[in-house]
């Protein structure tokens, strides 16, 4: 792995997230076998279900077994398994750009969350394209599965900054509107703006049957809005400020803060969108590791 990528991608922590699969829960249309369900029959090692014998069908599919104890022809179906199209998508708003007292800028934390993705999706055998969308980054690299092309991802994810409004909600649309197939996509954004638009586009994700995964980013200090006093307020993405006491706007904010939280989470628990709430003073590789054991679980693979 080149030293470039060290920024982005840690290789002990991939070397210890990679025993764990990244699944989609949803049945994908892939091009090649692959590890994740398929919509359609085909053949694997997993059983799905019997049906009736009709003519014209492959009769070396018959289950004889059967047919013994019951006179009846059945054949046996089996699920189809095919490879998964990923899709990182990177809010590149202002607001992204944020650095607490801790000392992590949001969309760093966000890169170094789709850089190990990325990479995990691509050692897997599937396919990784990546989306970043801003008033300076208007990237698109569509998914592919050669190692090579993750080296492309990482170019311009490596490239991205972040400025000016967010263009996240356009660019879910956009895809929505785009892919051809089902697909797993990936959003890394801190979602500070209008929850309906952003709901409204992972909505339309989801109709078009793709699997969706928001990943809200968090500094602590956005969380906790703990000042002790007056403090200049900039907009990331506007030219507006306003030095105030936080003592006196604190209840208001952290009530404003929880409705929108709270209907972030609710919308997306009705949409079936896996909501993946995420402060940056968290350790990263334990943040992928809950996710990936949590997609695992669902998606039946631990009990």
């Amino acid at each position: 792995m080149p030293d470039r990528w060290a920024r982005w991608l840690d290789p002990l922590a991939l070397g210890r997230l990679s025993a764990q699969p990244l699944v989609s829960l949803s049945a994908m249309e892939g091009t090649v076998s692959g590890h994740h369900k398929s919509p359609h029959r085909g053949s694997s090692v997993e059983f799905a279900e019997y049906r009736n014998y009709a003519p014209g069908d492959d009769i070396r599919r018959l289950d004889w077994r059967v047919f013994a104890r019951t006179d009846r022809f059945y054949l046996k179906e089996f699920e189809a398994e095919t490879n998964l199209r990923c899709y990182l998508v990177l809010d590149a708003s202002g607001s992204m750009g944020f650095t607490g007292k801790g000392g992590v800028n949001k969309f760093d934390y966000a890169r170094r969350l789709a850089a190990a993705l990325g990479y995990l999706v691509v050692q897997q055998g599937d396919a990784a394209g990546f989306s970043c969308m801003g008033d300076r980054a208007k990237v698109e690299v569509p998914p592919k599965r050669h190692p090579s092309h993750l080296q492309l991802v990482l170019e311009k994810l490596d490239e991205a900054e972040a400025s000016g409004e967010t263009r996240v909600v356009e660019a879910l649309h956009s895809l929505a509107d785009r892919i051809r197939r089902r697909a797993l996509v990936l959003v890394f954004t801190d979602a500070f703006f209008d929850p309906e638009a952003l709901l409204s586009a992972l909505q339309h994700l989801r109709y078009q049957k793709h699997d969706v995964v928001l990943f809200q980013l968090l500094d602590r200090m956005e969380l906790d809005f703990q000042f002790d006093r007056p403090v200049r307020f900039v907009d990331l993405e506007g030219p507006m400020s306003v030095v105030t006491e936080p003592g006196l706007v604190r209840d208001e904010y952290l009530r404003q803060l929880h409705g929108h939280l709270d209907r972030l989470s609710t919308g997306c628990r009705e949409f079936k969108v896996d909501y993946r709430r995420v402060v940056t003073d968290e350790d990263y590789e334990r943040v992928l590791a809950g996710y990936l054991v949590d997609r695992l679980r669902l998606a039946g693979g631990l009990m």
